[in-house]
């Protein structure tokens, strides 16, 4: 079976234990874990330790591409990614996600997708690039990614598909799975968005079904082509009181997976 787990980014603003406890405790299969300014996400003991604790695979890293993360594993963006690969590489993690450079970024922009190639091929790691979405000052694209938004549209061997970053892009996340390819596709970020307009311009990541993105319907394709990647929730959970109200959120995001993929 197609398997589900859900990033600790997820279970904000809780830490990294947190994910991988709730991550039992609610029944996914394992973890990806974001790489933040938390030094424990980025200590091979602690993750090992946790992934044995609470029984949880961690099935992804996501590398620590963020502009909050600006500072982690110093401010060269390929070190950061190089970082990450090497990291899971020691805890046997199949996949890093990255997302695209800013435009900004210099060399390691212009020559990304060489890059992506030569890191998955020097650590033996699965490296998924991101689809993101435009910057837009009102209907004018900043254009602030380089090589883009659309990992379909680049020379890399492996992508994510992020329904949240879909409706911002106004991008139909069902022509994005399949402009992809089952091949190509590698890792899902699980959620959901409503289309962006002049008047909104922020990340939803909302569950799934709670968005106009055709999540379903791309799950159920995923299913129906016998699809080998993986499945992450990454929704927000930020607003829950409690751990029983977040729960209730993270048990409703893999209901949701479970149904649409077919699975008991």
């Amino acid at each position: 079976m197609i398997p589900v787990g859900l990033s600790t980014i997820s279970v904000f603003p809780k830490g990294v234990e947190d994910g991988f406890r709730l991550s039992a405790e609610t029944g996914f299969d394992g973890v990806e874990v974001m790489v933040t300014t938390d030094a424990r996400t980025r200590s091979k003991t602690r993750l090992a330790e946790f992934s044995k604790e609470y029984d949880q695979p961690i099935m992804a890293l996501h590398a620590p591409t963020l502009l909050l993360t600006t500072f982690v594993w110093g401010r060269g963006p390929m070190i950061k990614l190089e970082k990450s690969a090497e990291l899971a590489a020691e805890l046997g993690v199949p996949t890093v996600v990255v997302h695209p450079p800013f435009r900004w970024q210099g060399r390691y922009a212009t020559g990304f997708e060489r890059v992506v190639g030569e890191v998955a091929e020097r650590y033996g790691v699965t490296v998924a690039v991101e689809n993101m979405f435009p910057w837009r000052t009102g209907d004018r694209d900043q254009r602030a990614y380089l090589p883009g938004i659309d990992p379909s549209e680049m020379d890399v061997e492996h992508a994510t598909l992020d329904f949240s970053h879909c409706a911002l892009a106004r991008r139909n996340s069902l022509e994005l799975a399949h402009d992809l390819g089952l091949e190509k596709l590698r890792h899902i970020h699980l959620t959901d968005g409503v289309a962006a307009d002049d008047k909104k311009l922020f990340d939803e990541h909302m569950l799934p079904g709670h968005g106009n993105e055709p999540v379903a319907e791309v799950l159920e394709w995923l299913a129906e082509n016998e699809w080998d990647g993986q499945v992450i929730a990454e929704i927000k959970t930020g607003k829950a009181k409690t751990d029983r109200d977040r729960l209730r959120l993270l048990a409703e995001t893999l209901d949701f997976a479970h149904e649409n993929l077919g699975q008991d």
